[in-house]
């Protein structure tokens, strides 16, 4: 038995539970309910944050009265209880942990063998992954046998993915690429009011060699568990060419499949389907915006558009608008074809030419059902501050 007076005791054990009081405030109350609401929040920090919540909600009770309306045992409610009156947080404390391994200057080195190119070093690869930087370094005299799990959690705190990779292009000539991007973003930025004025800006492309592929069986639909299931075996039925265009105001869509690539069927297109439209819209002029595709930048397509100009006596013309030379990233036309290889090509079962053209179609129809003009930002204030000292 303890030779420590009763009373002694007594005030020990009330001193212990006896924890610091504290009151939360609204933005405090708001993360910690958004903590414990959310279905990404690892289950203890939750349970921790429904911890804080009741306590606030309950000053009076004493810890194991919290215990037994959250059903959770009275020393975790003390312990979290104190740990947010001391430092308002529900993460772990930091664990000393076993003596580290490799010293900060190995630790550097892997790092900046990760941020180098493997050719650089030697090393016949185009990107290094966690085991060739981890073989890699095996070879290294002065570097010690790491092994690839260790070398991961380095470059993951450091936020570096060597085996990752992204493309990109300088602009070559920043002040060319200006002069013909300028004019493009402006009807950009203006379509709507333009259209008002009976200018129509219009994008125009064609998505070429869309194949007609016949999967050797029939693509199985979702089900409990499973995804679609698609055959990797297929025969080819042959290939389409898609002429479209976007009309930037509204965000519509028109289509035109052919199975050629060549002038005189993007003139074709633009005849019997845009400058048709535009008729039907009571359009003046139609601002047509191109890239520099072989298909329309042939000199045959200003001598169209002053044809087009004369037989309809001026009531209708048409200007050109070249995008800048590999700048596809500034033609709307392209968002919207990469929603058709999502959405409808990727992948496809089409038994023959016509039931590809009829899909395309009837995509075009169902896209337009709900289209809205596209949430473009890009703007030429942008594109000045991108370019920035490569103007001077």
């Amino acid at each position: 038995m303890s030779s420590i007076p009763h009373h002694v005791w007594r005030c020990h054990i009330s001193h212990q539970l006896a924890l610091p009081s504290f009151q939360l405030t609204p933005s405090e109350v708001k993360s910690l309910l958004q903590l414990r609401e959310a279905r990404r929040t690892p289950q203890a920090v939750a349970k921790r944050a429904q911890i804080v919540l009741t306590a606030h909600a309950h000053p009076d009770w004493s810890s194991q009265q919290l215990a037994q309306s959250l059903g959770l045992k009275a020393r975790l409610i003390r312990k979290w209880r104190r740990r947010w009156s001391e430092t308002h947080s529900l993460q772990d404390a930091p664990r000393l942990g076993a003596p580290r391994q490799f010293s900060s200057e190995v630790r550097a080195q892997v790092t900046a063998l990760a941020c180098g190119l493997p050719r650089s070093y030697g090393v016949p690869l185009a990107h290094w992954s966690r085991v060739e930087l981890a073989r890699y370094a095996a070879r290294t005299p002065s570097l010690p046998e790491i092994s690839a799990s260790t070398i991961g959690r380095w470059l993951a705190a450091e936020q570096i993915r060597p085996w990752r990779y992204h493309s990109w292009q300088h602009i070559q000539n920043p002040e060319m690429f200006l002069v013909r991007a300028r004019p493009v973003l402006r009807l950009y930025e203006h379509a709507a009011a333009l259209l008002e004025q009976g200018i129509w800006v219009v994008c125009a492309d064609e998505k070429t060699s869309i194949q007609a592929r016949e999967a050797e069986q029939a693509p199985r639909p979702a089900i409990r568990k499973h995804p679609v299931y698609q055959s990797p075996r297929y025969h080819r039925r042959g290939a389409l060419h898609l002429m479209a265009a976007l009309s930037v105001a509204d965000g519509l869509i028109y289509g035109q499949c052919h199975t050629r690539k060549c002038f005189i069927d993007f003139r074709s297109f633009l005849e019997t389907v845009v400058v048709a439209e535009a008729k039907r819209r009571g359009m003046q002029t139609v601002a047509l915006v191109l890239d520099n595709g072989p298909t329309h930048a042939s000199k045959q397509l200003p001598r169209w558009v002053q044809e087009l100009a004369t037989a309809s006596d001026g009531k209708l013309t048409m200007q050109l608008y070249w995008l800048p030379t590999n700048a596809s990233w500034l033609d709307q036309l392209e968002i919207w074809f990469s929603l058709l290889q999502r959405k409808l090509l990727q992948p496809n079962h089409c038994c023959s030419l016509d039931e590809l053209e009829q899909a395309i179609l009837d995509f075009i129809a169902h896209y337009n059902r709900t289209a809205e003009p596209l949430k473009w930002s890009y703007t030429v204030e942008k594109l000045e501050r991108k370019l920035g000292t490569n103007l001077q």
